[in-house]
């Protein structure tokens, strides 16, 4: 059973920056891609971004995010980051770590592994 440990998330002024990470455990090599989501109060969970873990320049974004964030992974750390640069109100959200056994899905419903979440809240 994998589980994920995010951490990293907090409170920021429009224009900052953040970075989370999201610690993996158990039966990782299960796992084909590993993504970050987002969930508004009162919206639907957001793909934010996505990679293929066994190839770095497989990797999507979300349209809102194109260009500000970035996905990275450390394989040897099992660990994976969200780097926010440039981040807006509209970013505020909890954000989740997922993994899937597919390859590079967008939707939530193909994500077979949650972490617990971690609040990202960018006042402006």
């Amino acid at each position: 059973q994998v589980q994920l440990v995010e951490s990293g998330g907090g409170l920021v002024q429009a224009g900052g920056s953040l970075r989370l990470s999201c610690a993996a455990s158990g039966g990782t090599s299960s796992i084909y891609t590993m993504a970050w989501f987002r969930q508004a109060p009162g919206k639907e969970r957001e793909f934010v971004a996505s990679r293929y873990r066994w190839n770095s320049e497989v990797v999507y974004y979300g349209d809102s995010v194109k260009g500000r964030f970035t996905i990275s992974e450390d394989n040897a750390k099992y660990t994976v980051y969200l780097q926010m640069n440039s981040l807006k109100a509209e970013d505020t959200a909890v954000y989740y770590c997922a993994a899937s056994r597919f390859r590079m899905k967008k939707g939530a419903s193909d994500y077979h592994y949650w972490g617990q979440g971690t609040q990202v809240t960018v006042s402006s």
